[in-house]
């Protein structure tokens, strides 16, 4: 930096200036005469930038700049205020001392600029310069920042050459890059290694543990620390240790941390929203809320927390007034309330919500309107589906793999799958979520071939699919009866992707199985299941029966459904499939005889439900399944199914809820187009007068 000899005198502080005595008037300007002590003076007592510079100029002026302890004080002061200036500052410094590196490394990792961190620690290294313990732990949290496992081991490998690993400090930060890095052993092995181990010693192990979802380690720790260690928990400690014992559901040992912060820590707020959270995911919500009403400061979080736990329980006019008592309420919390209602199919509630919403001036982000798309989904609501697709587009909000993900799903239930492949299309990034929707939308909507060639065209891509994309990749080969196909992708999730199946892989095999009539195959396939839950083989069996329904294989279907009826004896289904085959096959007496087994006061009680909330109830279990079976007049009622690995998945429950509609309207509309065993895919009922008339046809058609 160069300064006009002319520049500006400062006004420095009285105390620091220094006193002259004449006997004649003075004229012009006296230059202040700067010693070492009053620049470092100065530069302590400076508050703002504008004066650091004025004292810099001078500093130039009078030679003082290349002084290693003014050099010093002036970078501490730069990487503080002004982070850009510091680094021209250091670009003119001849010979950068190790001190000046230490500030420097500090202020861009607290910056977020990691990789300039590095690189100044090994432009320190090269210039024969030794780190010392003030250089590691910043040099540490870069690497954690970056994920560089190697450099992290190897930076690692040299503090401990150089003995820096006898600091407590320098060690924490060691265990804390581990933590971020995910690398358990080594986070173990460096703690059971320390010479000395204070607190924070604890707290970054257990904190690492809970980062890498090993929680049954964290509260061992935890138990480890209370028994042995010769520090007492602090707040960090609890907290931590508490979102391990929610996720582990252990409501035991959150209740002793309870106990401990009542007798000896004492409550704050934030380890009230701690315990708070606890409770409620624990099921306990009235102790959940005891500690919400005994909080006597709440924040934002802890008015969401609760309101969230009511929510996650269905109970949601508790979660509504709890919203409207809320003093301060930000988008997390509106966001929170609006999910709540979309979750238990109440988007009119959502929607309205939204509006308030908006008269409050706040502004959603992605979430609050995947969610609203979400809702909109599941009604088939295009009109509104496309307001919300709009909202993106009017307000510069981008359409990520997120929002595109939710778009994609909404286009396919409303039957635009055009809509949905040109958002596909004109996404750039696609992750995973983002292909697994088109391709389950593709399969949803009967495009199994291009479904399929999506997927491979994903894989080409290098991105690795998980087990929900299987789930379209299955239910393609299923509707197009790709039997060879459907086996090669089955058995590829176990040794090419690693991927363990689940009800909803084996339930959309056996159905491939079952309408190819390999029935004794798909028996077969049944008793490989690994996990013989009765809530997996139940649905798996109950598939399987339908195909021998469909095969008229009286014997096999006499066979499983005595097996189910040993697994299960109250469960209905299986007298009316088993009905169903002695119909199919002529065998009329034993037939009445069964159909009289499966009227049970279960379908009597929710025969009014069933009118009342037609897209959600007819299809949501086997039992009402069933009474639309037993209610409904011949041929009618086989176009009501029960497919418990399309309803019951994540991705693809309210798929199914949708299509089931879709399938008993286009029924009345042309009964000649239903093919008995397979599912049909149509657009959405997007009239009220289309639901209307197909309501008061099931009523009329199960009227006592």
């Amino acid at each position: 930096m160069r300064v006009s000899k002319h520049s500006p005198l400062l006004s420095f502080p009285r105390h620091l200036v220094p006193r002259f005595h004449s006997t004649t008037s003075i004229e012009a300007p006296v230059p202040l005469l700067l010693t070492k002590k009053t620049c470092i003076d100065l530069l302590k007592s400076c508050k703002w930038m504008p004066h650091f510079k004025q004292i810099q100029a001078q500093l130039f002026t009078q030679g003082h700049h290349q002084n290693i302890d003014v050099q010093h004080k002036v970078m501490a002061f730069a990487t503080a205020e002004d982070l850009a200036y510091a680094e021209k500052i250091f670009d003119r410094v001849e010979r950068p001392t190790l001190f000046i590196y230490n500030v420097m490394i500090k202020a861009h990792v607290k910056s977020g600029c990691w990789r300039k961190a590095l690189f100044l620690f090994d432009e320190l290294r090269l210039r024969g310069l030794w780190p010392d313990n003030y250089t590691y732990p910043f040099v540490f949290k870069a690497v954690g920042g970056l994920r560089l496992v190697p450099e992290g081991e190897k930076i690692h490998g040299f503090a401990l050459k150089s003995g820096a690993l006898y600091d407590c400090y320098v060690c924490n930060s060691v265990l804390d890059m581990y933590g971020e890095l995910g690398c358990v052993e080594s986070l173990g092995k460096v703690f059971d290694e320390m010479p000395l181990r204070d607190l924070i010693s604890w707290n970054v192990l257990i904190s690492g543990l809970v980062k890498s979802n090993r929680f049954e380690d964290a509260v061992g720790v935890y138990r480890r620390m209370t028994q042995e260690a010769s520090v007492q928990p602090d707040e960090a400690t609890v907290v931590t240790t508490l979102s391990a014992c929610t996720v582990l559901k252990s409501l035991n040992l959150g209740r002793k941390i309870h106990e401990y912060v009542s007798t000896q820590l004492g409550f704050t707020m934030i380890i009230g929203n701690a315990l708070l959270d606890m409770y409620a995911k624990c099921g306990c919500l009235d102790i959940a809320r005891g500690i919400f009403d005994a909080m006597l400061e709440k924040n934002v979080i802890c008015w969401t927390s609760m309101v969230s736990a009511y929510v996650n329980y269905g109970r949601l006019d508790e979660a509504r007034t709890l919203f409207e008592r809320s003093p301060v309420r930000d988008l997390i919390l509106w966001t929170t309330m609006i999910n709540g209602y979309v979750q238990f199919n109440k988007v009119d509630e959502a929607m309205t919500l939204f509006r308030y919403m908006q008269v409050d001036g706040i502004k959603p982000d992605k979430y609050t309107l995947v969610a609203l798309l979400t809702g909109c989904a599941q009604l088939g609501a295009l009109e509104q589906g496309e307001w919300i697709h709009a909202y993106f587009e009017d307000n510069g909000m981008a359409i990520d793999a997120v929002v595109g993900t939710a778009l994609i799903e909404m286009y396919a239930k409303c039957g635009c799958l055009e809509k949905s492949l040109k958002i596909f299309y004109q996404l750039n990034q696609k992750d995973t979520a983002l292909w697994t929707s088109i391709i389950c939308a593709l399969a949803m909507n009967g495009k199994s071939s291009r479904a399929l060639q999506l997927f491979s065209e994903m894989i080409q891509d290098g991105i690795r699919p998980d087990d929900i994309t299987f789930v379209g990749v299955l239910s393609a080969c299923s509707h197009a009866g790709l039997v060879e196909e459907g086996r090669k992708h089955f058995d590829s999730m176990t040794r090419v992707y690693h991927i363990e199946p689940k009800l909803e892989h084996y339930g959309c095999l056996i159905d491939l199985l079952g309408r190819a009539g390999l029935l004794d195959e798909a028996e077969d396939l049944i008793k490989k299941v690994p996990n013989k839950d009765n809530k997996i083989v139940i649905p798996l069996y109950g598939a399987l029966l339908s195909a021998c329904r469909n095969f008229e294989n009286v014997d096999m279907g006499e066979r499983i459904a005595k097996q189910l009826l040993d697994i299960e004896s109250s469960e209905s289904s299986s007298h009316t499939l088993l009905a169903s085959i002695y119909a199919a096959a002529s065998r009329d007496g034993r037939c009445n005889k069964n159909a009289n087994a499966s009227s049970t006061p279960c379908c009597e009680n929710h025969k009014c439900s069933a009118i009342e909330k037609l897209v959600h109830m007819f299809v949501s279990t086997p039992g009402i399944a069933n009474l639309c079976r037993s209610q409904l007049e011949w041929p009618f009622r086989e176009t009501i199914w029960y497919y418990p690995w399309l309803f019951y998945s994540a991705a693809n429950k309210n798929m199914a809820v949708i299509w089931g509609e879709n399938t008993l309207y286009d029924y009345l509309l042309n009964p000649k187009k239903y093919i008995p065993g397979t599912k049909m895919v149509f657009p959405g009922l997007k009239k009220p007068r289309e639901r209307a008339d197909l309501i008061a046809y099931l009523k009329e058609a199960t009227a006592a």
